[in-house]
């Protein structure tokens, strides 16, 4: 009876693809987490799964981009309270960023890919 090498660091098993639910429940996480833990959960998602699922890869790269800009914008809005302007900024940019996040978890539970508007594509 022949047993199979284990496999080397060189050559690691091949993952299996990704039965498209799971896809689209990863994508919604990576819309939606960051309502729980910030940046860190398109970061995770994109990180873990974006050599197994293109469509992982292009959502968990948006959301990515998407929760870094919104961090600048709110960081600027921020420093502009003291100009008083700021405060309506601020309510602007979160309001934005909770509508734009919904919207793209319903997308992303539709298996459909959505761009977010006017957002910094830092990581491309």
């Amino acid at each position: 009876m022949s047993q199979a090498p284990p496999p080397s660091p060189a050559n690691p098993p091949a993952q299996p693809p990704m039965r498209p639910e799971e896809e689209k429940l990863w994508a919604v996480g990576a819309q939606l987490g960051p309502l729980l833990i910030g940046v860190f959960a398109p970061l995770i998602v994109w990180l873990v799964f974006r050599d197994r699922s293109a469509f992982l890869d292009r959502q968990g790269k948006e959301a990515l981009n998407m929760q870094i800009s919104y961090l600048i914008y709110g960081a600027v809005a921020f420093v502009l309270v003291f100009v008083l302007i700021g405060i309506f900024l601020l309510i602007i940019v979160g309001v934005a960023w909770l509508v734009l996040m919904i919207i793209a978890a319903v997308k992303a539970a539709g298996y459909e890919d959505y761009r977010y508007p006017l957002i910094l594509r830092l990581i491309p």
